[in-house]
């Protein structure tokens, strides 16, 4: 059986295009899975996942938690607002009592970036990183890749735009990382303060008027105006940035080709998309949150093969 390169999924940028190849062919046979009657299989019947969410989530969190019960783990769960950090405890004593009760895996997310990659210098069970801070996101990464390969046959070659708030995401940097490292050409789009200041040093373009960019690609993935993490103001108001920067069934429908539409969730209507785009034909984003359950399934299987 192939073997994934790490013992960790901290980051993209640290798998390599075999990594996510393989990753892909594991969650087509997941995918298959999740369409049968009984949805379950034993692969993971000897391990124990604990899911330490130190941020708020209700996709990733729910995504995993299926994930893991789909492969027969035993799964716990736990959450910071209800835990001892709350009194001062540290990360790395948290984790280590969690480790004490015999825990194989850990998924965690956290708000400061790089907390996954401290953890895994420090102990031994495999970690999943689901989201650290404004850095890196991989699981959604490859579900998004994988969901363009399943609408559009292959990733290489494929133009696709980055749309929103590309400074504060960490969907953006690692959907940057993962469309690269399968050959697809990326630009991002957005308002000039919300864009980071080096960013065409990762080698994508750069555009600000999203009409220009709509006609440039054939994926266009929308990202969330993430206002919980903002410390100052970055325009005028969510009014005229849905004037300049929201897209909606008139604009897809003024474009002289069909592209597809994607979005990580959770979607402010009416703010980056419009409901009528949302819902139309052109909308994968259902399909994406259908494919993170056989992609994260991939993912924890092929991580425990590891231990």
């Amino acid at each position: 059986m192939q073997e994934l390169s790490v013992r960790h999924l901290l980051g993209i940028k640290d798998i390599t295009p075999q990594d996510i190849q393989l990753i892909f062919e594991t969650a087509d046979n997941f995918k298959d899975v999740l369409n049968r009657p009984i949805k379950k299989v034993p692969s993971l019947r000897d391990i124990t996942i604990a899911n330490v969410f130190f941020e708020n989530s209700t996709r990733t969190r729910l995504s995993f938690e299926l994930a893991e019960k789909r492969l027969s783990a035993d799964v716990i769960n736990f959450s910071s607002s209800s835990s001892s950090v709350k009194k001062g405890e540290t990360l790395l004593d948290t984790v280590n009592n969690i480790l004490a009760m015999k825990v194989d895996m850990i998924v965690m997310r956290h708000s400061s970036p790089g907390a996954p990659h401290f953890l895994s210098r420090h102990i031994n069970a495999n970690i999943v990183n689901a989201g650290d801070g404004t850095h890196e996101h991989p699981t959604q990464a490859l579900l998004d890749t994988f969901s363009i390969r399943e609408r559009l046959g292959d990733v290489a070659g494929k133009k696709v735009v980055i749309i929103g708030d590309i400074l504060h995401s960490r969907v953006a940097l690692s959907n940057i990382f993962a469309l690269q490292k399968l050959g697809a050409e990326v630009m991002v789009c957005g308002p000039i303060t919300l864009l980071p200041k080096h960013i065409k040093e990762l080698g994508v373009k750069v555009e600000l008027d999203v009409r220009k960019a709509l006609a440039w690609c054939d994926v266009a993935n929308v990202l969330r105006i993430q206002l919980e993490r903002q410390q100052m103001k970055y325009f005028p108001s969510l009014r005229e940035y849905t004037l300049y920067y929201g897209i909606d069934k008139k604009l897809l429908d003024s474009l002289d080709k069909e592209i597809v539409l994607m979005h990580p969730g959770p979607i402010n209507r009416g703010v980056e998309l419009s409901s009528d785009a949302a819902d139309s034909h052109h909308s994968i984003i259902l399909n994406q949150v259908e494919n993170g359950v056989a992609i994260r399934m991939a993912v924890l299987y092929l991580l425990a093969s590891k231990q």
